[in-house]
């Protein structure tokens, strides 16, 4: 079968297309023809050397999803024919977030991720796709999706009539708009790009900052909110923004920790939360369980994904140099299918 494996790390050149063995399902596993995957910012961190360890060679990109094609043995919670995504780390069914669930996950460490023609998931980390998505969008839903999704649902409880700031235009971001207008929240998007957030305004965000022109965009959150400060806050940015993401935030307020794209650490004057009494969530993705309670609300409601473009299985390497250039508004995705 048609792969990618990273034989290296540093730069996209350690990036390589191969021939692998086709996988065979063992006892409990299916084997998944892989038809699209999604790349979240977490895969150039893989790549560049960010994320730690890497077990030469590994087949990356934690998000994909396909259609089972055989069943090994004792399986009963799939058959032949059926759509499914992978579940992010492979040993969190479901419970608490403990060091023994998270150790895995799926293209980092030693865990081969989706970028494949086939795979073999194990039955209990594998989840049904909602029927009216296509595989290129649920491909999206494993990383950035859930996410989003336990960032302000499963720890957030966001409710009708609160206000969501969403940092930027991301994967994340954008399924945190979806989710927060599923809830009946009010929301406010940032971005550096005008052009964004005329985007974003037509998903339906109800405020918008450009954090460009206005670099105390946090001011700006506590203007638009009656001085009051925003309920939730997801926080993608990292060290360069949590200060602000913290003063943005209302007393006794949530403040969603996901991100590091604007740096890894940071001096905190720790007053600010605790004067506040805010309440900070570090958001690590989530469980299967909670990957099957979010499909049945994306199905319930027929939410669609926001792709911003779809490259070919050839172009894998295009893709990542166009998720590196930040140019997106939404999420990659690569078909196997073209």
């Amino acid at each position: 079968m048609k792969a990618y494996e990273l034989q290296a790390i540093g730069t996209l050149d350690g990036l390589v297309a191969v021939e692998r063995p086709q996988p065979e399902p063992g006892p409990r596993q299916v084997l998944v023809r892989v038809h699209a995957v999604s790349l979240n910012y977490r895969d150039l961190l893989v790549a560049n050397g960010s994320y730690g360890k890497v077990a030469f060679p590994l087949v990356p990109a934690s998000d994909g999803a396909g259609e089972v094609t055989a069943v090994g043995e004792g399986v009963t919670r799939f058959k032949v024919g059926d759509r499914v995504a992978a579940s992010f780390f492979p040993d969190w069914i479901g419970g608490e977030v403990i060091p023994e669930r998270t150790r895995a996950a799926r293209g980092a460490g030693k865990t081969n991720g989706m970028l494949a023609e086939f795979v073999a998931l194990g039955e209990e980390t594998a989840v049904r796709i909602p029927d009216h998505l296509s595989f290129d969008e649920a491909a999206t839903l494993p990383c950035a999706a859930l996410t989003a999704w336990h960032a302000l649902v499963e720890q957030g409880r966001v409710k009708s009539g609160e206000t969501v700031v969403l940092l930027g235009t991301g994967g994340v971001s954008l399924f945190g708009l979806q989710f927060a207008k599923l809830h009946g929240a009010k929301t406010i998007v940032t971005s550096s790009s005008d052009e964004k957030l005329v985007r974003a305004r037509m998903l339906g965000a109800d405020q918008t900052i450009n954090y460009a022109v206005t670099p105390n965009w946090e001011e700006k959150v506590l203007e638009l909110n009656g001085g009051r400060g925003a309920d939730h806050v997801v926080e993608v940015g990292g060290a360069g923004t949590f200060a602000k993401s913290l003063k943005a935030t209302r007393p006794g307020g949530h403040v969603a920790m996901i991100g590091v794209l604007a740096g890894l650490s940071t001096e905190l004057r720790v007053t600010d939360i605790v004067m506040k009494s805010l309440r900070v969530s570090g958001i690590f993705v989530g469980s299967r369980d909670m990957f099957d309670d979010m499909n049945r609300a994306i199905a319930l409601h027929r939410l669609k994904p926001i792709i911003d473009k779809v490259f070919s299985f050839a172009q894998t390497k295009v893709a990542y140099e166009y998720l590196q250039s930040g140019r997106h508004f939404g999420k990659i995705v690569i078909s196997l299918d073209r």
